[in-house]
């Protein structure tokens, strides 16, 4: 308790900056997801290869290896981002693969004769996808997704091997100045618990308001 009284301003802070990085890295990996999985599934001889290499590369690398690239090694080639922003970016890109299979599994399970009703209609292909295919894709996918953004708050905690002074930093920071590394690391996983939860129970609440009775 005295560490937390001690040092809370400074976990605070690492939360707003772990906060940060999961608001803007959450609707990025979805909208990259979206657009990968579409492409997959709709893009063509040429779209769809190029989707499905995204996915092999972003699916089968480490995510520490990609922030590591992103932040130590494009600069090499004159594209520098701040920590934060390469953090952003290195899990936006990854977590954008994972939801790009989870949504494209539930696109490929609505059937193909509502694509097939809708041209029939006189609907145009990218109409008949953006009104028709999309919102029964996003129903469906929410419990995959609802996986994947927990992993992602979890895995933002590798953020300050690219020196972004996060929650996890913060505790690192505060552990090696008071030697209290077990009291200290357990605070910081009980809030990650804590965010993990609370996440929990929005996007069931989403999926919920969302689920079609019956």
């Amino acid at each position: 308790m005295s560490l937390i009284l001690e040092f809370y301003p400074h976990l605070l802070a690492g939360l707003a900056v772990t906060m940060e990085m999961i608001v803007c890295a959450v609707p990025l990996g979805l909208l990259i997801g979206i657009v990968i999985a579409v492409s997959r599934a709709y893009g063509g001889p040429l779209l769809s290869p190029l989707a499905y290499i995204y996915q092999i590369v972003f699916r089968g690398t480490p995510l520490l290896l990609q922030l590591f690239i992103i932040y130590y090694g494009l600069p090499r080639i004159g594209i520098l981002f701040s920590p934060l922003t390469a953090a952003i970016i290195g899990f936006a890109l990854c977590s954008g693969a994972y939801h790009s299979e989870y949504l494209r599994g539930a696109l490929m399970s609505i059937p193909l004769g509502q694509m097939e009703a809708a041209r029939a209609l006189g609907m145009g292909k990218i109409q008949t996808i953006n009104s028709i295919m999309l919102p029964q894709m996003l129903r469906r996918a929410i419990p995959g997704c609802t996986n994947e953004i927990t992993y992602l708050i979890k895995y933002s905690s590798l953020a300050y091997l690219v020196t972004v002074i996060d929650l996890t930093g913060q505790g690192r920071l505060i552990a090696y100045a008071t030697f209290r590394f077990f009291d200290t690391f357990l605070i910081v996983g009980l809030i990650y618990l804590g965010l993990v939860t609370i996440a929990n129970h929005l996007l069931q609440y989403v999926e919920r308001k969302v689920r079609i009775p019956g």
